[in-house]
């Protein structure tokens, strides 16, 4: 079983007198080497009865049953725990999700983390004459009532010009 570089193996228990590629009597764990650590699964129950009624496994397969402990289970030989390697939980998707959400709005939400050059000079821009002004407040109060009276001049001026222009366009 398996594909290129992608081994798979199942251990299974077959008669003897029967081709290798014959059909097995029964399927009693499978072995896949390409992951780290492999993995052997090994119906333990299913192999001791095989063993005890007279099974000889491959050197393959006894390899196999040794570091699931199996040997050593029947055998009654120390070390019937095995020295199979066993790989860490794998952390759950739905809890790393919620988490990450719960952590995406804890940001700030006035915008990206980090502004591009111009994002950053226009905010810039925006938030220098802000404070300018509140700085010189009381300044630009004394100042303001004098540019009005000059800014209603000129305007006086254009409203004067302006009826004796609009009949000689006619």
């Amino acid at each position: 079983m398996g594909k290129i570089r992608t081994p798979h193996f199942r251990i299974v228990v077959a008669d003897s007198r029967s081709a290798r590629n014959s059909k097995a009597i029964e399927e009693i764990g499978r072995y896949s080497p390409a992951q780290e650590p492999s993995l052997i699964i090994v119906n333990s129950e299913r192999a001791l009865y095989w063993l005890g009624v007279g099974a000889t496994p491959t050197p393959a397969v006894e390899a196999l049953l040794k570091i699931t402990g199996d040997w050593q289970k029947y055998y009654d030989l120390p070390g019937k725990e095995g020295t199979l390697k066993v790989a860490p939980p794998r952390p759950d998707r739905r809890a790393a999700f919620e988490a990450a959400a719960k952590e995406a709005m804890n940001e700030p939400k006035d915008g990206a983390t980090t502004l591009k050059k111009r994002a950053a000079e226009k905010l810039a821009a925006k938030a220098a004459p802000k404070a300018e002004a509140t700085e010189e407040t009381p300044a630009a109060a004394a100042e303001e009532p004098t540019t009005e009276v000059a800014e209603a001049a000129p305007a006086a001026e254009a409203t004067e010009s302006a009826p004796e222009s609009a009949p000689a366009s006619e």
